[in-house]
């Protein structure tokens, strides 16, 4: 516990507690999420090739997820430490001009 706290700049158990139940919550809701918007699109395994919709899928929840991590962080008290999670992870991706400040 001791070497999150640090790595994530945290103070307190409860805080990383929270910050797991978010990752937890936001995984399962974005899949909750992702299925109405398939079926939308007219896509299922009935449809087409399971081989074909299931990454599909994924590469839906994936963009679901990336949005509604810092909401989902929100409801916990967590979201400034999502915020900046998704800025440094979507920087990674090549994202961070998102984020950048014009003067």
């Amino acid at each position: 516990m001791e070497k999150l706290k640090e790595r994530w700049g945290i103070q307190s158990n409860w805080s990383i507690a929270a910050i797991l139940i978010v990752f937890a919550i936001n995984g399962s809701f974005a899949a909750w999420v992702a299925k109405p918007i398939t079926n939308i699109l007219g896509l299922s395994p009935e449809t087409i090739n399971p081989w074909l919709y299931w990454p599909l899928r994924i590469l839906l929840i994936f963009p679901i997820y990336q949005l509604t991590l810092p909401i989902v962080g929100w409801c916990l008290g967590q979201f400034k430490f999502f915020w900046e999670f998704e800025k440094k992870f979507l920087s990674r991706l090549g994202l961070g001009f998102l984020f950048k400040k014009e003067n």
